[in-house]
């Protein structure tokens, strides 16, 4: 694993500590040795985690679309910042560059661009972890949907299981180091198209 790709807020959120939980990861990135792969921006959650990455010595690359420069505003210091077209070109690229996800608090897009990966990966269109770190439960709710669309026949338990869960930036890197996909699996059989 060289880059770990982290999907965040572009604000800060009203608990102090998300962004303690930021900076936090950003650190540990840069103590590994790892390289960010984020979206580019130099405000919110977005911000406190390049930032710490970049004290630390990481390379860091921002991914922005053209739409959010100047509403990001894109941060100016890290290692690359790419200006892309769009959200679509910005999420494939992050991908491209990335060798593993994780998700801290966030709003909507945060969202998007998680979910967007732990399909991605339930198709088989890429073979590489999904972590949601957080420390106040903030994430807990996507998990019980996600229990609640297994319970329901909407998903199987493996492709549940490929978003994980940690408590600790540390925790969540060696998650990403250790990852495992499951083998992928058909959607339907003949019988049942």
């Amino acid at each position: 694993m060289k880059r770990v790709c982290v999907f965040c807020g572009a604000q800060p959120g009203h608990d102090e500590g998300h962004a303690r939980l930021a900076d936090a990861l950003g650190t540990a990135i840069a103590k590994r040795g790892l390289g960010l792969v984020y979206g580019g921006g130099k405000v919110g959650l977005m911000g406190v985690v390049a930032d710490a990455a970049i004290r630390g010595g990481a390379e860091v690359i921002g991914v922005i679309p053209e739409a959010l420069m100047e509403r990001e505003l894109g941060h100016g210091e890290v290692t690359d910042l790419r200006v892309v077209p769009s959200m679509h070109v910005r999420k494939a690229m992050m991908n491209d560059l990335s060798d593993g996800f994780i998700v801290l608090p966030g709003g909507i897009g945060t969202l998007e661009e998680a979910v967007e990966i732990q399909s991605w990966s339930q198709l088989g269109i890429h073979r590489k972890g999904l972590v949601f770190l957080d420390t106040h439960g903030y994430w807990a709710p996507y998990f019980a949907l996600l229990e609640r669309m297994e319970g329901e026949g909407f998903i199987r338990p493996q492709h549940a299981g490929l978003a994980l869960q940690a408590r600790r930036p540390e925790q969540a890197l060696d998650m990403l180091a250790s990852w495992e996909p499951p083998k992928v699996t058909r959607w339907m059989t003949q019988t049942e198209a």
